[in-house]
This record gives structure tokens, C-alpha cells and sequence, in this order.
């Protein structure tokens, strides 16, 4: 088992029997494993020759290694692991492909292929993530209605990770033609109420929230809560089943798929 694609017979996108493991952060609140549950299967259902599970990092289970385990016992040869993360911070640096050594290490035979986070990689931000954004602003109505917005992420110390948001960001106001500025929850400045009155101070009147989130939770009310004293309009709901985002989960097993065939040749 590896984090690196150098399996010399890869799987297919879209073959059957397809082993795929969302990794997602885990929460207390019972809305973010309900939320990452509700991606899951509208991945499976949109590629129903997938085997497709979620996982957990903390707080919830199944633990990644776990799900790897039981990919083994079913009979799968390989499988791909997605983390569902919009930053390549701590969690995905280390965290994810630790799971993989774990289960290693557990007597696990298994050949795993790691995708991307499925945030901005290698200073491009995904069109499908930006098209997920959008949806849940219109949904909220956000995007006719504002002239400012805040891109409201969880928050990281990695400053690294912190830039990739400042690029969604900065994709995000192209496309939708306003001035947008990121806010943390925790971890770094600014808070999303801070960010708010920012742009009120700079002759927004009408500034709304997108939600840099896949669900819903602590960090995520915390956000809410902040930007609505400070004058917010509309909130927007995390991002997590949004099709745009199902979507962007397949095409990260794609391109790890790719990645692997490429490397065995």
C-alpha cells in the first residue's frame, strides 16, 4: 500500500468495482457526518459501479484505515482515497496519508492512490468548486443582491493553505464581478464579522457569505453568527452535496486514476 499511484494495472473512472474512501474531518456535530454521509451518496448515485464509503479523521467513525480494511475484505485490489478538504493543510499534508501507513501497518493489503483535496492545487482553483459556490449564493439569493462578499473558510495556521483560500477568493469575486474577502472561524485573523464591516468601510452596503465550508458545524455557526451581527445580508450553506461538488469529487478520482496509470507506464 502506498500514498504514491504506482499500481501497474489501475482501475478505470467509471469501471466497475471502483473502491473509492472520502476522508472527511469529523465533528461533534451530528450535522457534518449527516452532511459528508449525503455526498457519499450522491457519488455512488451518480456512479453506481462505485464502491463508495465515507470516513472520518476524528471525532466519528468509520476511521480511514478502517474503510481501507473493509475495501480489502470485500475483495478490492485497490482504491482510491479522496480528502474531502478544501485546504492542503495539516489534515491533508499529514493526517490522510497517515491512514494510509496505519493501515499498513494493521496487516492491510490493499493499493491505494491518494487524490488531491478538493480545493485550489497547484495555484489553480477547480472550476467545479467555484461553480458549487455559485450555486449555493443563488440559492440563498446572494448574488443578485450584494455588492460585497466574505468567502467564510474554517481557518488554518498554515499559511500556505490560508493562500489557496485568498485564490478561491479572488476566483470567486472574478467571476461574480464583487469585491470578496476571505474570514476565518478560527486558527487566523480576520473573523468573518471583521471582514464584513472591512467591506462595509470600503462602500459595500450589501454584503453576503459564501460558506468555504462541505458542512455544517461548530466553526461553520461561529462564522454565521459573526457575520450576522456585523450586518451580513444572506448567509450561504456549506457546499455539501451540491452537484458541482459530487462532480468535483469524481473528477479528483478520475485524475488520481490517471495519475496512476501514467506512473505504472
Amino acid at each position: 500500500m502506498r500514498p504514491a499511484p504506482v499500481n501497474p494495472a489501475p482501475v478505470r473512472p467509471g469501471a466497475s468495482g471502483v473502491a473509492v474512501a472520502l476522508v472527511a474531518h469529523g465533528s461533534r456535530d451530528p450535522r457534518a457526518a449527516r452532511a459528508t454521509e449525503a455526498l457519499a451518496a450522491a457519488v455512488r448515485a451518480e456512479h453506481p459501479g462505485w464502491d463508495v464509503r465515507a470516513s472520518y479523521l476524528d471525532h466519528s467513525v468509520p476511521r480511514p484505515r478502517q474503510v481501507l480494511a473493509s475495501f480489502a475484505a470485500a475483495g478490492h485490489r485497490r482504491a482510491v482515497m479522496v480528502p474531502l478538504l478544501l485546504t492542503a493543510a495539516y489534515h491533508g499534508r499529514v493526517d490522510v496519508p497517515g491512514e494510509i501507513t496505519a493501515a499498513r501497518a494493521e496487516g492491510v493489503r490493499l493499493d491505494v492512490t491518494l487524490a488531491d483535496v478538493l480545493g485550489p492545487v497547484g495555484g489553480r482553483v477547480p472550476e467545479l468548486l467555484l461553480d458549487g459556490l455559485e450555486s449555493r449564493l443563488r440559492s440563498a439569493g446572494v448574488v443578485e443582491s450584494v455588492d460585497g462578499l466574505v468567502l467564510a473558510a474554517a481557518g488554518t495556521r498554515d499559511a500556505g493553505a490560508r493562500g489557496t483560500v485568498e485564490q478561491a477568493a479572488a476566483a470567486l469575486s472574478e467571476r461574480l464581478g464583487v469585491p470578496c474577502r476571505v474570514a476565518y472561524a478560527s486558527a487566523a485573523p480576520p473573523l468573518a464579522g471583521d471582514a464584513v464591516r472591512d467591506l462595509a468601510g470600503s462602500g459595500c452596503r450589501r454584503v453576503g457569505v459564501a460558506s468555504y465550508f462541505l458542512a455544517p458545524g461548530l466553526l461553520w455557526d461561529a462564522a454565521v453568527a459573526s457575520a450576522r451581527e456585523a450586518g451580513a445580508r444572506v448567509v450561504a450553506e456549506p457546499l455539501t452535496d451540491v452537484p458541482a461538488v459530487v462532480e468535483l469529487v469524481a473528477a479528483r478520482v478520475a485524475a488520481a486514476v490517471r495519475a496512476e496509470a501514467a506512473y505504472a507506464a
